[in-house]
């Protein structure tokens, strides 16, 4: 079955680049962009007057970042838009490029992530209505209090997703673009300082800055641009969603209190299911965000016309270790309650069944926000062409990239050899 992807003769990765992801410096949002369009260029080996629009993935630098950045290149004339979506900024640049070329609007897009360590403000905070608790919403309580169920729950103990935190931490050592780059051990993850419940500083993601950039060309372009095709990698899938907030009114089997005798709390009322409590399989604390996950992933699979099994790489959100656990579950590389024992067999690692976080993930590589979904398919990239040197996973022939962002929202790409 063809998709939208397949447009234009279908839309490939050509060129690819990164600064390296960093603590926060003074070192200006243009350097850190411009040297990954930089790269780009040079790995694609196409010239800047080539480009004929750009997306900017960024939160926190402010309005217009893209042409300040890029006139430095050249007043080109191109198109240019910023798009904010949190911690999957980049990520949706890098999809609004590909329906632009897939759409035949254009046939060298760029979709560049770049971002400093801002203030963290959110619309979320400015919505005019009283909170039950301040601290509900930051991101370590939420998922703290998600690892504590999902641990009761799968009898599993602390160390299983300090296991996550190991491995990341260790794949990261192998990557010159890393934050962090000091490999540490199980013992050190356990009994490092405490952030919120279980998670430890390790098994929580460095803020900071740094820059992706990946040069998307069309099927029917690459012939005429002298493009090697078998360097590009093909965008098979793109897809994106929300998280769905059911009204318990709404949902199946429940009965409207105004046609019952005798009114009942929705929550006790027969056939009805709490959103929390939706998906299959998922711990009861989170699952509508586990739900979101699945369903992102699950839709990306079928448009690429794979099931997850045959993914030999998954870069997926881990600002939490507890998060690749749930979410290696979610999208179905194992079973629920498996995801423990698929990482200890060494499912997961580099030269298992499928590399999940290869690059380092958001543990080891880093979380720069805008640049986070970009570098992910730039990992990707560089492992389907059997190109990622001391950290290579062998024999990837199909990847996925998976991020979430507040609100929430996900997004997840496939990419073949």
């Amino acid at each position: 079955m063809s998709h939208w992807i397949d447009g234009n003769g279908g839309v490939y990765v050509a060129g690819i680049g990164l600064h390296r992801y960093q603590f926060p410096t003074q070192t200006p949002y243009t350097h850190l962009g411009l040297t990954a369009v930089r790269a780009a260029l040079a790995d694609a080996g196409l010239a800047w007057q080539q480009v004929q629009s750009a997306y900017i993935g960024t939160t926190s630098i402010g309005m217009a970042a893209g042409p300040v950045m890029l006139r430095h290149l050249g007043a080109g004339g191109l198109a240019v838009m910023q798009v904010e979506n949190a911690s999957a900024s980049g990520s949706f640049a890098f999809r609004q490029a590909c329906i632009e070329v897939t759409h035949g609007i254009s046939d060298v897009v760029l979709a560049l992530g770049v971002d400093k360590h801002g203030d963290g403000r959110r619309a979320a905070n400015k919505d005019g209505l009283e909170h039950l608790s301040d601290s509900a919403t930051i991101p370590a309580v939420k998922f703290a209090l998600m690892a504590r169920s999902y641990l009761r729950e799968r009898g599993a103990g602390a160390e299983a997703m300090a296991r996550v935190a190991v491995k990341n931490h260790g794949n990261a050592a192998r990557n010159p673009y890393a934050q962090l780059r000091k490999p540490r051990t199980l013992e050190q993850v356990l009994a490092a300082t405490k952030v919120v419940g279980d998670l430890t500083v390790p098994q929580c993601c460095p803020r900071g800055e740094g820059a992706a950039a990946v040069l998307l060309v069309s099927g029917h372009a690459l012939g005429r641009l002298g493009l090697e095709r078998k360097r590009c990698v093909r965008v098979r899938a793109s897809c994106a969603n929300s998280e769905r907030h059911q009204h318990p009114e709404r949902s199946e089997g429940h009965q409207c209190p105004e046609r019952s005798e005798r009114h009942q709390p929705p929550e006790r009322s027969q056939g009805h299911q709490h959103p929390e409590r939706s998906a299959p399989g998922a711990p009861r604390h989170g699952a509508s965000a586990i739900e979101l996950v699945r369903s992102s992933a699950q839709a990306a699979l079928e448009q690429a016309g794979i099931a997850a099994t045959q993914l030999d790489l998954l870069e997926l959100h881990d600002a939490f270790s507890v998060e690749e656990l749930l979410y290696s579950e979610a999208i179905g590389l194992c079973a629920p309650g498996e995801g423990p024992a698929y990482l200890e067999r060494g499912d997961s690692q580099i030269g298992g069944r499928c590399a999940i976080n290869a690059s380092g993930g958001l543990l080891g590589m880093g979380h720069p926000l805008g640049p986070t979904g970009i570098g992910q398919i730039v990992e990707i990239t560089r492992q389907l062409r059997g190109a990622a040197e001391g950290r290579q996973h062998p024999g990837a022939r199909w990847g996925m990239a998976h991020m979430i962002g507040l609100g929430a929202v996900a997004i997840a790409h496939v990419l073949s050899a």
